[in-house]
């Protein structure tokens, strides 16, 4: 099948894609000028695809591009003029996109009974999506409440962007690796939404399209 077939029927798979990707290259993103840059592209694309995304899915498009464009922004305002206090105000537009993102594809899921290839994508892309979308609001919480996070190492530092995306990825799985902690109330209020997230994502979106790729192959079988 051309690429090109795949990148309209699936979409939700090169956003989960560019997301993982991202992930393997924060490593290489320290705290030097070519780092904030490759930083700031990488967020640009994700951004990006999560624009495309929702326009394919049965949501309010302006939404998305509302909290896209200061996001894109304010992030290369930050790059340009080298004011890290504007980060913080970029990751709030960028966490309400991707829970924008996330609660639009949740939408897409759930309008009809059938499910798609591209919605099994669209499963992986939802959680990635709030996974980011906690971990931009926890370097919210850290910038205008210093002190929220502590860790095994070097407690009293801030905590680094792949520690609260650690973070992230620990309480929305469920796993709870407990390196990392919240000890101001907003943080901790801000895991606790994001256990119950976890867990109603796995109960209603996930078990919901599992039961009907089971009924699906059932039938096709008969």
């Amino acid at each position: 099948m051309p690429w090109h077939i795949v990148l309209r029927r699936h979409p939700s798979a090169f956003l989960l894609a560019a997301q993982l990707l991202s992930l393997v290259l924060y490593p290489t993103m320290d705290d030097t000028e070519n780092g904030r840059v490759l930083f700031a592209s990488v967020g640009v694309i994700v951004v990006s695809l999560t624009l495309w995304v929702v326009n394919r899915s049965p949501s309010v498009n302006w939404i998305a591009w509302l909290l896209a464009v200061p996001a894109i922004s304010l992030t290369l305002a930050s790059l340009l003029l080298k004011r890290a206090d504007l980060l913080a105000y970029s990751s709030l537009f960028e966490s309400a996109l991707y829970f924008y993102a996330a609660g639009s594809l949740i939408s897409y899921m759930l309008h009809d009974h059938r499910v798609t290839t591209d919605e099994l994508f669209a499963a992986g892309a939802t959680f990635t999506l709030l996974v980011w979308a906690f971990a931009y609001a926890y370097y919210v919480c850290q910038a205008w409440y210093p002190g929220s996070f502590i860790a095994l190492l070097n407690p009293q530092d801030p905590r680094s962007w792949m520690e609260l995306l650690f973070l992230s990825f620990t309480t929305l799985s469920g796993v709870g690796i407990g390196d990392i902690l919240p000890i101001s109330p907003p943080a901790r209020v801000l895991v606790m939404l994001e256990m119950f997230a976890g867990v109603g994502y796995i109960a209603v979106v996930v078990s919901r399209l599992i039961g009907l790729t089971i009924l699906r192959v059932r039938d096709d079988r008969h």
